[in-house]
C-alpha cells in the first residue's frame, strides 16, 4: 500500500510539473507571438532629431532620463527627441500612440555625428500592416478600431461621392452642403464640402453638431444637445477664394425626434459668413453602409 501511495504522488507530481511546464511555455510562446518589433533611432546631445507620425500625437512615454522630447507648437504629429546627456552608453528606448491608434516603439543610442536627423514615418504608413494588432483603443471609439475609422475616413474622402443632394446652405458667396451620410459599427460619418465663390478666404474657426426642436432651430436655441465629432478627416483650415474644400467628421451613432433636427454650424474666425445647415431623422436612418464601400488597407 505504502508503495503504491508513493508511485501516486510521484506520478501526480510528474503530471502537474509537466503540466505547469507547458503552461509557461505556452504563455512565453503566447507572448512573443504579440512582440511588437522597435525601430532604431541615434541620438545626440548637440542636434534634436524630428520624427513626422501620420496623425497627431497622443502619448509620449519615455524609457529613461538619457532623452528629452515634445511635440513641436503648431504640429501635433512632428516630435522631437534628443539626448540630455552626453556620450550614453546603455540603449534606452521611448514609445509613442497616435491619434490613429497606432503604437510605436523604438530603441534610442547614442551618437555623436547621426547618421538621420529627420524620419518620415508616413512614408511607412502603407508598409505597416493594419491588421498587426497594433491598434490602440481609445475609449471614445469603443470597439472601434482606430486604424479602421481613420480608413474609412480617408476613403470617403477620397472617393468624394454626393449621394446626399438636398442638404446645404449658401450665403455670402460661401456654399456649405453635405455630400453623404455614412454608417459602420455604431458610428456616422458626414461628408461635407464648402465652397468659396469669393476672392476674400474663408478661415474656419470651428463647426458645431447639435439636436434641437425644428420651430426653435431658426431663432435663439434655449434646449439644445451637443453632438461633439470624435475624428475628422483633417484638421480645419482656410478655404481660399475660389476654392473648394471637403472633409469628413466622425460622430457616435443617434437618432432624433420628428419634431427635432441636428444643426451644423461652420463659423467663420473674424468674421460674419457663418453657414448653417439642418439635418432630419430620415436623413439619418437612410445613412449608408460602409460595407458596401472597398476600402484598401
Amino acid at each position: 500500500m505504502k508503495n503504491y501511495l508513493k508511485t501516486f504522488w510521484a506520478a501526480a507530481l510528474l503530471i502537474g510539473s509537466a503540466a505547469a511546464s507547458f503552461a509557461q511555455q505556452t504563455a512565453k510562446t503566447s507572448l512573443a507571438l504579440g512582440r511588437i518589433e522597435s525601430y532604431e533611432m541615434q541620438v545626440t546631445y548637440d542636434k534634436t532629431s524630428h520624427l513626422i507620425f501620420p496623425s497627431a500625437i497622443r502619448y509620449v512615454d519615455l524609457g529613461s532620463e538619457y532623452l528629452i522630447a515634445g511635440k513641436v507648437e503648431d504640429a501635433e504629429n512632428v516630435l522631437r527627441v534628443k539626448a540630455s546627456v552626453k556620450d550614453f552608453e546603455p540603449e534606452t528606448n521611448f514609445s509613442v500612440i497616435t491619434d490613429d491608434g497606432r503604437f510605436y516603439s523604438f530603441d534610442a543610442y547614442y551618437s555623436a555625428c547621426p547618421s538621420t536627423l529627420s524620419y518620415n514615418l508616413m512614408a511607412m504608413q502603407k508598409a505597416v500592416d493594419r491588421s498587426a494588432g497594433q491598434d490602440v483603443l481609445f475609449e471614445e471609439l469603443g470597439n472601434n478600431s482606430p486604424s479602421l475609422a481613420g480608413l474609412i475616413l480617408e476613403t470617403i474622402y477620397k472617393k468624394d461621392k454626393r449621394f446626399v443632394k438636398h442638404i446645404g446652405a449658401k450665403s455670402f458667396g460661401i456654399q456649405f452642403v453635405i455630400k453623404g451620410i455614412y454608417i459602420h459599427n455604431g458610428k456616422y460619418y458626414f461628408h461635407s464640402e464648402l465652397e468659396n465663390r469669393t476672392n476674400v478666404p474663408f478661415q474656419i474657426e470651428f463647426i458645431n453638431f447639435k439636436v434641437v426642436d425644428k420651430k426653435i432651430a431658426k431663432r435663439t436655441v434655449i434646449q439644445e444637445r451637443p453632438m461633439l465629432p470624435l475624428r475628422s478627416y483633417k484638421p480645419l483650415g482656410v478655404i481660399g477664394g475660389k476654392e473648394v474644400e471637403q472633409n469628413v467628421f466622425l460622430l457616435d451613432q443617434f437618432t432624433i425626434a420628428d419634431d427635432k433636427v441636428l444643426l451644423i454650424e461652420i463659423f467663420e474666425k473674424n468674421g460674419g459668413r457663418h453657414q448653417t445647415l439642418q439635418v432630419e431623422n430620415s436623413d439619418l436612418i437612410k445613412a449608408r453602409l460602409i460595407s458596401g464601400m472597398h476600402l484598401k488597407f
